[in-house]
């Protein structure tokens, strides 16, 4: 991928790349999942720019991040993730990594939870 300044507009095939939407059969990264997703959920918009090639603003693309996030890691419905985004608050509800700037990991935050219900435990124990 060509750098570009955070705040460029991105291609859809570069956008493809950030989320890592790879094709099972071909290996190389796939767009149509994208041009779903903008059927499904009103709040991606891209900029529709000569003759009909889509580009991307970073605020599209932390949307899509989110909608990645909430259908293949955690396994919800469309119509659920629509109720989501369609919360007003949804910048203060769903906070990517900050680090990574990518999807928080089931496994990470699976130990974060075992690790929160044993000093529960142990709090239990030490009465």
């Amino acid at each position: 991928m060509i750098n570009k300044s955070e705040n460029a507009y991105k291609t859809i095939g570069e956008v493809a790349e950030i989320l890592e939407l790879k094709s099972k059969n071909k290996g190389v990264f796939s767009t149509h999942t994208i041009r779903f997703w903008e059927t499904q959920f009103k709040q991606v918009k891209p900029k529709l720019l000569n003759s009909n090639r889509r580009y991307y603003d970073q605020k599209t693309i932390d949307i899509l991040k989110k909608i990645k996030f909430l259908l293949k890691d955690q396994g919800m419905t469309i119509n659920g993730v629509r109720k989501i985004l369609d919360n007003s608050n949804i910048n203060d509800t769903l906070n990517l990594d900050e680090i990574s700037n990518k999807s928080i990991r089931t496994k990470n935050f699976k130990n974060k939870v075992l690790k929160i219900s044993k000093i529960v435990k142990n709090l239990k124990n030490y009465k």
